[in-house]
């Protein structure tokens, strides 16, 4: 388990540079998530979503949000910002240098292909046996036909780019299933953002905490409901602040850990 963490409703945020998030993925694999606010003010009626972060290998602070209610309300051991976005540009920087190979899952074809392209650019190829466009998967998630190409392609990078609440339960059961242990990222619209599938969120706009106004400005019937209910995560936060909201939660075992 990683050192560099601090526990919020008992989920080990990572507090170490993106860098360092990057090299522990490169060289041992494990599943990547960064967890959203208003996913975060769903945890006390989601608890396969929350059992997914508490069984990530890495979680990094992506909500301002949380940040700033732990910072500056809470006043509890600081904690700073790593977005999603800010490991995704990270990502794109390095992963030409990296002979391993990529498996991108996505939530359609046109985003799919528009995430090849991206990576394509950056001197990365992804044939169409590395690519999967994800079904509309039911609250319980699984995926045989998905595990089966995984296991077969064996990847080093696994990139899924679906909804926020259920790519992290993905995420987990591919962790738990698979018989070799690769590189799961879970950060969903960060790649949308580059390739501009979604609204584009420059790096000035991420470090002021403001990619939530960027997306409700851009498409306000979508995102303005979605963002109101982050305020619930203050009371949860209140609330239990170190300690998980559930008196049975407790990490998987999972064999290739």
């Amino acid at each position: 388990m990683n050192t560099n963490t601090i526990s919020i409703l008992g989920i080990q945020f990572f507090t170490g540079r993106v860098e360092d998030v990057f090299r522990q993925l490169e060289s041992c694999g494990g599943l990547l998530t960064a967890p959203a606010a208003p996913n975060l003010a769903d945890i006390l009626k989601e608890k396969d979503y929350y059992h997914a972060l508490l069984n990530s290998d890495i979680v990094i602070p992506d909500s301002g949000y949380m940040v700033l209610i732990w910072n500056w309300i809470l006043r509890r051991n600081s904690i700073q910002k790593l977005s999603g976005l800010k490991f995704i540009n990270f990502f794109l920087q390095h992963i030409s240098s990296s002979s391993k190979k990529l498996f991108l899952i996505n939530p359609n074809d046109e985003e799919g292909e528009a995430n090849r392209l991206l990576f394509r650019e950056k001197g990365v190829r992804v044939s169409d046996d590395f690519m999967y466009t994800a079904p509309i998967y039911p609250k319980q998630v699984e995926d045989n036909t998905l595990l089966k190409l995984i296991e077969t392609s064996q990847p080093h990078w696994v990139l899924i780019n679906i909804g926020g609440g259920v790519q992290e339960k993905l995420g987990l059961y591919l962790r738990q299933n698979l018989s070799f242990k690769p590189a799961i990222i879970c950060t969903g619209a960060a790649i949308a953002f580059k390739t501009e599938r979604q609204v584009p969120i420059p790096a000035w706009i991420d470090r002021l905490y403001l990619g939530w106004l960027a997306r409700c400005v851009s498409n306000p019937r979508l995102y303005i409901k979605r963002y109101l209910k982050s305020f619930y995560l203050l009371m949860i936060l209140i609330r239990y602040k170190e300690k998980t909201p559930y008196k049975s939660a407790h990490k998987i075992s999972i064999q290739n850990a």
